[in-house]
């Protein structure tokens, strides 16, 4: 049952070791009220994490939460939701840790469409090492451990998300926070994966994407488009630089990955017994 009471203040109020100007603080703060927005309680939710400024998030959260290795997040955060589908599951944390170590995870959550959502704190550098390129840096931008350049392509989650007919694909901003809440929202609303890719300055390492640099470029996506068009997703996927799109890009209808599993028929499996006896069929069978 969904309580229709809940506050920002049930997450709770956190010291934190960011920067201050960091995005994080204003990334945190607009999940703290999407998520009482929909009237989840603290206990209904389970945050999933891998490792890096932005992966500190859920400390600051009064929920249940899972901290996994560096770009684990959502090979937990599957396993959790399989297991207790009634759970409200979210991985959060940096691009590089979704789109570099994680980048596998990545592709394997949009081919299994599992009914989680991954808000990715989008800075375009590794802050908690101090300033070296990320996957989503551009190409040719310097920085503290490539003065001379990136020298890669860099990825565009947007593109490939839309590309593998991921279920629910949004791009915000920190910097337009009722924007951003709202899509965090739509986003845990939808049945499938869900991915939100959040320009989050980093005011420390990152002196090319600053906040005054995405506030330029970022225009929200008019009612126009229609997120079910998937060749007009891409097109607003593959824009980017001087004009960036934020909002809703694409929707599929895909079922959720599970839906149809015997196994999780008999209710989740959170709530069900351990079969002690199959159990030692099994361990036998190693003998």
């Amino acid at each position: 049952m969904v309580s229709t009471t809940v506050t920002p203040e049930d997450y709770g109020q956190f010291d934190t070791a960011w920067c201050p100007g960091c995005g994080n603080h204003a990334l945190l703060k607009c999940m703290k009220q999407a998520l009482s927005g929909l009237g989840l309680a603290p206990h209904q939710v389970l945050m999933c994490t891998g490792i890096g400024q932005a992966a500190k998030t859920p400390l600051y959260m009064n929920c249940n939460m899972i901290t996994g290795l560096h770009g684990r997040g959502l090979p937990a955060a599957t396993g959790a939701k399989l297991a207790n589908p009634e759970l409200t599951v979210i991985t959060e944390s940096g691009d590089g840790c979704n789109y570099g170590e994680g980048g596998n995870h990545f592709l394997a959550a949009l081919r299994r469409n599992v009914d989680m959502t991954l808000v990715v704190h989008d800075n375009g550098i590794y802050g908690l090492t101090k300033g070296q390129a990320s996957p989503t840096t551009a190409k040719g931008q310097v920085t503290k451990a490539q003065p001379f350049g990136q020298p890669s392509e860099p990825i565009n989650p947007m593109a490939v998300a839309v590309a593998m007919n991921a279920g629910f694909v949004a791009r915000g901003f920190t910097g337009e926070p009722e924007h951003l809440v709202d899509l965090i929202q739509q986003a845990v609303r939808h049945k499938g994966f869900s991915l939100v890719d959040v320009f989050q300055p980093c005011v420390s390492f990152n002196k090319v994407n600053t906040f005054a640099w995405y506030k330029q470029r970022c225009r929200k996506i008019g009612p126009e488009h229609d997120p079910a068009n998937r060749e007009q997703a891409m097109k607003l996927a593959l824009e980017f630089g001087e004009s960036i799109p934020i909002g809703v890009l694409y929707k599929s209808d895909r079922e959720p990955f599970g839906a149809t599993l015997p196994t999780l028929k008999a209710g989740p499996l959170a709530r069900r017994a351990v079969d002690t006896e199959a159990l030692q069929g099994v361990l036998r069978s190693y003998l």
